[in-house]
């Protein structure tokens, strides 16, 4: 019976570990997120290793390539590099970019749903919640909760697109997320309430 115990209290303490934000965070002008665990910022080039691999290779990329880099302690490093254009084409490419940018610094997704869906996946299972991920994650932020820095910038259509477009993919990505440790809590609770059923 002990050893039961000791055994669901492992697989929960692993489930809800997931929810843990221990990582630091290299966000690329892409988008693109890297988990990493930083060992080194200069004015060129950011030191890091996978997160899920410290005891491997030492990765390096470049200060143009990174947006910001957020601590596990919740501090943030922003890059903001500024480039020079000269067409008009290049000016809208800035527009686009820097709403792309300004998205991933400033939504933050918090009213994206993906409290619901956690909910309803632990409740009912990942089947049935899977059902509002997909409905949640199908559409673009709602205009309340984009939380753009400068409203006179989302009147330009290339602006907003970047913006948007940007806090579309961190919607996704938190909805899918609080889905999967959702499931992985439901599975969790699954497997301890068959492991105390046999125990009786």
């Amino acid at each position: 019976m002990k050893t039961k115990m000791k055994f669901i209290l492992v697989i929960l303490g692993m489930l809800f570990s997931f929810s843990n934000y221990a990582q630091d965070v290299i966000t690329k002008k892409d988008g693109t997120d890297i988990e990493a665990k930083v060992l080194e910022v200069t004015p060129e080039e950011i030191k890091y290793k996978r997160f899920d691999n410290q005891s491997g290779p030492t990765f390096t990329i470049l200060i143009s390539e990174v947006l910001m880099v957020t601590y596990e302690n919740g501090t943030r490093d922003i890059f903001d590099q500024k480039r020079t254009y000269s067409t008009e084409s290049d000016e809208l490419y800035e527009l686009i970019e820097k709403g792309k940018q300004d998205a991933l610094m400033y939504y933050n997704g918090n009213n994206s749903g993906r409290g619901g869906v956690a909910a309803t996946s632990i409740l009912f299972g990942p089947v049935i919640g899977l059902i509002p991920a997909a409905i949640i994650t199908s559409s673009e932020p709602d205009e309340g909760n984009l939380n753009a820095p400068n409203l006179e910038l989302m009147r330009d259509p290339n602006y907003r697109k970047g913006y948007t477009d940007q806090a579309t993919k961190t919607k996704k990505k938190k909805v899918w997320k609080a889905y999967g440790i959702a499931s992985g809590i439901w599975l969790g609770i699954i497997v301890a309430s068959y492991a105390v059923a046999g125990s009786l």
